[in-house]
């Protein structure tokens, strides 16, 4: 395993600044409720366990249906979402491009042969990026931030917007400090005359090694003169969703993450119905349910997170998108959602 993989956290005067965030106390980063990793009844010796033993449908029985799409070609004048399976998908918007959270390498972790990618998840490469106008990285976790491909991505991004403290495994990566932009909870950034971007809270956590903390974690809400868009990243529960839905809402759509939830770690990820309750609380008119459907990193069934999404959706009378893996979403479409993971 090359080094250069895990990353380098932030120091000197860039971890002197990023001291100065009121999100940052006793030497880390903080989430706004009390936010252990695990119950205190909970050892890593049982999580340990139960991964050892898990079930066989933690992936798919066969090859996932799939899309390729020619991004390049995009030409709908509303905003269009192709997800990528797991966290990452890019926006078409305003005649820009935004390229969230990109994995295409095939595994989510430091080794190759670890987190594999399932089999007809991977089909998009960093090749079949067009330019990206935007590359935004909610935070640093493996699942989220992938060496491999951000490399290969480097001269077809124009500008990069990441939370406090993750420019520090860029630079070290040879990014142009200069095409990065950092924000904290609640700091806005306009793009050009018709769209923003705004860093919020999340409840989670980061790190590429052992120490946790370092660099931060966030969501994002895109807008434009006529469409809000929440880019959820990866959160648990609480009330910022609803700080969120009050502030900006309503939404024309919140992409949240949906798997790789656990009892055995209730605060850091969303139950299924907790994801649903997010988009209600957040006013969003649709919901995009993604961090399923690519890799196995909880216990639960590869598809048990869009089966319980849909269930309490109906009962909450949620509105909820499942495009294919590469299949265009385009918001004003009547998108009709079909159960393609029925394999």
């Amino acid at each position: 395993m090359s080094l250069k993989i895990t990353g380098k956290a932030p120091s000197g005067k860039h971890l002197e600044k990023l001291k100065q965030s009121p999100n940052y106390k006793k030497n880390a980063f903080q989430n706004l409720s009390d936010t252990p990793m695990k119950p205190g009844d909970i050892s890593y010796w049982k999580i340990m366990k139960e991964f050892i033993r898990k079930n066989k449908n933690t992936a798919p029985p066969g090859l996932l249906p799939s899309v390729k799409t020619d991004l390049s070609n995009l030409n709908s004048s509303d905003p269009v979402i192709v997800w990528f399976g797991h966290s990452s998908y890019f926006i078409r918007i305003e005649n820009k491009n935004f390229l969230i959270d990109p994995v295409f390498s095939g595994n989510a972790a430091p080794l190759s042969f670890m987190i594999k990618a399932f089999r007809g998840s991977n089909i998009y490469k960093p090749e079949d990026m067009p330019v990206i106008d935007y590359l935004i990285l909610t935070h640093d976790h493996y699942d989220h931030l992938d060496f491999k491909t951000v490399r290969k991505l480097r001269n077809k991004v124009s500008n990069i917007f990441c939370s406090l403290g993750v420019s520090s495994h860029l630079k070290y990566w040879g990014f142009d400090i200069n095409k990065i932009t950092e924000l904290d909870w609640w700091e806005s950034q306009q793009l050009g005359q018709n769209i923003s971007i705004t860093a919020a809270p999340a409840r989670h956590f980061s790190g590429r090694g052992i120490k946790r903390g370092q660099t931060f974690w966030s969501s994002f809400i895109l807008k434009t003169k006529d469409h809000s868009l929440y880019l959820g990243g990866d959160s648990g529960y609480d009330s910022h969703f609803k700080e969120i839905g009050n502030k900006y809402g309503p939404f024309d759509i919140a992409i949240l993450e949906a798997g790789q939830y656990n009892t055995m770690w209730p605060l850091i990820h969303m139950m299924p119905e907790e994801t649903v309750q997010a988009a209600i609380d957040l006013k969003a008119r649709s919901l995009l349910p993604v961090h399923w459907g690519k890799f196995t990193l909880a216990l639960h069934a590869w598809d048990e997170p869009i089966k319980r999404i849909l269930d309490k959706a109906k009962e909450l009378n949620m509105k909820v998108l499942t495009p294919k893996i590469g299949q265009p979403l385009i918001l004003a479409d009547g998108f009709q959602t079909q159960n393609w993971w029925d394999l």
